[in-house]
């Protein structure tokens, strides 16, 4: 009998990355398809990316409705809560072999959450790395503790595994799969990509995505204000995507449909869909925010990325990444400096830390092989020797 993989995708940041891994599965004999969908993903005004899902002939075996209609810190609360209790009645119900889950977001924590005590194995992607300025830390690396197999995306990641006391046969060290995408997309060309976004894509082209920073107490209407204070100084193309379904998206929402409003070179977008948004990456002349995709998928496109504030601190990042604090003249002066011709020139050849865009199958050869049980069920803390100085 073939064996049944779970996929859970809560967001359409992490259906970017797990697409490669979902085709690699979906075609291999010795494999079962589940693939489970919640948080963001069935929620309209995050763009209800459920539908690119369906678009891309994907089954949906399980659908979670996790979020209220509120960014207040209980409402994201709540969401866990409903969460767990969701993907409990999802997983008894279809009981897979395994469970993936990818990443760092609270929506995939509440699903490791209901698959502990059904005794289901774990695999976790993108464990061992760093954010420090976010809930997504805590939550990430409790789905580390909490799962049974690993597939950082760096050897820096398995390390911080091992050192959290992951037995080392359980870390697999196979690079982002969410890299192994662009080697077989069909890009668009500039202007069907224009055609696509609604406004032409007149240079410099900036693509701009501000998640809300989740801990700390900063006041994100501010940092929002300030950086399209920027923007609305930079003569070019903007294209603005929604930010994640955390505390104080609302804010950042409201202003950048405000800004793009009344700006007729800018265009926001909910959801942009892979073939655009990997379009604009190829394209774009610098990106603009705090997301984890400058630092992860930039680096593929040699693309220059002004990454603002802490949310990514502590993250591994390649000589793409330029650091700038939230006030406006900085950003504005980190943006010029990506877009100075010298400095695009310094990053041809630019090698990708996070991988070499053949993680899919390497992850796949694991879930199809590796000894379901109790050994992978039985977790032990392998402490580290008595002599090494951490």
């Amino acid at each position: 009998m073939r064996r049944v993989i779970g996929i859970v995708t809560v967001a359409r940041s992490d259906y970017g990355h797990l697409t490669p891994l979902l085709k690699e599965i979906a075609h291999d004999p010795d494999l079962k398809l589940l693939l489970f969908v919640g948080g963001g993903h069935l929620v309209e005004r995050f763009g209800a990316t459920v539908r690119l899902i369906e678009a891309d002939g994907f089954k949906i075996a399980e659908r979670v409705p996790m979020h209220e209609d509120s960014d207040a810190p209980e409402a994201v609360a709540h969401a866990l809560g409903n969460g767990v209790s969701g993907f409990a009645d999802a997983l008894t119900r279809t009981r897979p072999d395994l469970l993936v889950v990818l990443g760092d977001r609270f929506e995939m924590l509440a699903a490791v959450l209901a698959a502990l005590p059904l005794a289901l194995p774990v695999a976790h992607l993108h464990g061992g790395e760093v954010t420090e300025a976010a809930i997504d830390e805590q939550c990430r690396h409790a789905i580390s503790k909490l799962a049974h197999l690993h597939f950082p995306a760096a050897e820096p990641f398995a390390r911080r595994l091992r050192q959290m006391g992951e037995e080392a046969w359980r870390v697999h060290c196979c690079g982002a799969p969410g890299l192994d995408r662009f080697g077989s997309l069909d890009y668009l060309p500039r202007p069907a990509l224009a055609e696509r976004l609604g406004l032409p894509l007149r240079r410099p082209a900036v693509l701009v995505t501000f998640h809300p920073p989740t801990l700390g107490g900063a006041d994100v209407a501010a940092q929002a204000e300030e950086l399209l204070a920027a923007l609305a100084r930079v003569d070019g193309t903007l294209v603005l995507t929604y930010p994640a379904a955390d505390t104080g998206s609302h804010a950042i929402i409201e202003r950048l449909e405000r800004f793009a409003a009344s700006t007729p070179c800018a265009r926001v977008a909910r959801s942009l869909g892979d073939d655009v948004y990997a379009s604009l990456l190829r394209e774009a002349d610098v990106m603009v925010g705090n997301s984890s995709s400058g630092l992860i998928e930039g680096p593929t496109f040699a693309l220059p990325v002004v990454n603002i504030g802490d949310r990514q601190r502590g993250r591994l990042r390649a000589a793409n990444v330029l650091d700038v604090g939230h006030g406006r003249d900085e950003i504005l002066a980190g943006i010029r400096r990506a877009l100075d011709p010298p400095f695009r020139r310094s990053l041809q050849g630019l090698v990708n830390p996070y991988g070499d865009g053949h993680a899919a199958p390497r992850i796949a050869r694991v879930l199809r092989e590796v000894e379901l049980g109790p050994r992978l069920l039985v977790k032990r803390f392998a402490d580290a020797p008595s002599n090494l100085v951490l």
